[in-house]
């Protein structure tokens, strides 16, 4: 069974949803894999992946408040500040959330419902440059 790795760089705009579903998509559509899987993982502790609805942006605003007021920052109770009153909260978001998604893969194509995306899930202030490895597995 073939195998393929590759990865993405992804700048973000700070706390935000970033839509990487067309990144992936490429990456997929590269390896001439016809049937198998694809796994994305986040090599960072401060942001996650999801698969989320990509047709309204409101869902992506109601996430990005939810976590606001779940896990607020400058909270009080985290000791690690080291990286702003943002960081530990990036963290307890990232814990919450996943670092990893597998999608299956079927005649050369993530098999994503309707409305879904894959989501770079930002849960820093500031902007970064986020490292994805994509690995295709399958065969062709």
């Amino acid at each position: 069974m073939p195998h393929h790795q590759h990865s993405l760089t992804i700048a973000t705009h700070g706390q935000s949803l970033t839509d990487i579903t067309r990144e992936v998509a490429a990456v997929v559509r590269e390896t001439h894999i016809s049937i198998g899987v694809v796994t994305m993982f986040v090599r960072h502790t401060s942001c996650s992946l999801t698969i989320q609805e990509n047709a309204d942006p409101d869902v992506q605003r109601d996430l990005l408040a939810f976590f606001a007021r779940l896990v607020p920052d400058g909270d009080p109770l985290f000791v690690h500040t080291s990286e702003g009153p943002d960081d530990m909260p990036a963290h307890v978001k990232s814990a919450l959330t996943q670092t990893s998604l597998s999608i299956p893969v079927a005649q050369g194509r993530m098999l994503l419902g309707t409305w879904q995306g894959i989501y770079l899930f930002e849960h820093r202030s500031l902007p970064h440059r986020r490292a994805i490895v994509v690995h295709v597995a399958g065969d062709a």
